[in-house]
């Protein structure tokens, strides 16, 4: 078994596309409309869906928003310098929530994006300590 994808609904699917690949360098996979049930799916990622986790955002056809609730967290991305990243993300016009530097209760260094509907995305440094 393993993790195919995550899947978030986004109100408005270029912003996000544009986002996730223009800020956080992802490559859309692929993308295609349903006009039965008047939704689109885009698959985005690192690598190809054969051996890589992806994002499905589903656009529902005139839903422009929604609300998060409470039970949502983040996503986690590892990369090399989360430093780097951080300066990246606000230098493509991300949204940075917190700024990069040791999490609050360990060393680990860490920083949070926001996506356009809102979601969060957490980069954690490559050298992590797993527990």
């Amino acid at each position: 078994m393993r993790l195919l994808h995550t899947m978030l609904r986004v109100g408005n699917l270029e912003k996000s596309i544009q986002f996730y690949t223009q800020v956080l360098g992802m490559t859309l996979i692929r993308q295609k409309e349903y006009p039965k049930g008047e939704f689109t799916l885009a698959f985005l990622g690192y690598g190809d869906e054969e051996s890589n986790t992806v994002l499905e955002l589903t656009y529902n056809w005139g839903v422009d928003s929604y609300e998060l609730g409470t039970a949502y967290g983040h996503i986690a991305i590892e990369v090399p310098d989360v430093y780097a990243m951080a300066d990246a993300i606000k230098a493509a016009g991300g949204k940075l929530i917190r700024e990069a530097g040791p999490m609050n209760a360990g060393n680990t260094i860490i920083a949070f994006a926001e996506d356009p509907d809102g979601y969060q995305i957490e980069f954690i440094g490559e050298n992590h300590v797993r527990s």
